[in-house]
């Protein structure tokens, strides 16, 4: 049996993405990121909560209060959501997988990945 866990977090971030190859103005927004990740029960649990809290906080610190077109070329949500699940897969735990990133860029745009 397969099971997953989700963490909900937030981070605020500036961006100006490039829509035609123009800028639109620089703007920031409060983030909102669920991670579902995948993997057998062992010992009644996927992974430690705490620890994947840990992980995605490690990862979402590096954009939080910064302006995303110093770190992607364009800083579109999804992007940045992208980039969040390559960062996040990299330091799972064996057996334990990403199932999905959701990332709202304020309350109503939002973008989701399913692996």
């Amino acid at each position: 049996m397969r099971a997953r866990i989700i963490e909900r977090f937030k981070f605020e971030a500036a961006h100006a993405v490039l829509i035609n190859g123009k800028p639109e103005e620089i703007h920031g927004h409060t983030f909102r990121l669920e991670v579902a990740v995948e993997g057998p029960l062992e010992n009644g649990y996927v992974m430690d909560f705490l620890e994947l809290r840990r992980i995605v906080n490690e990862i979402i610190g590096k954009l939080d209060h910064r302006n995303l077109n110093a770190l992607f070329e364009n800083p579109t949500t999804e992007n940045v959501a992208l980039w969040i699940a390559e960062e996040v897969e990299k330091k799972l735990p064996e057996g334990v997988r990403l199932k999905r990133v959701i990332l709202w860029e304020g309350e109503e745009n939002g973008v989701e990945f399913e692996f």
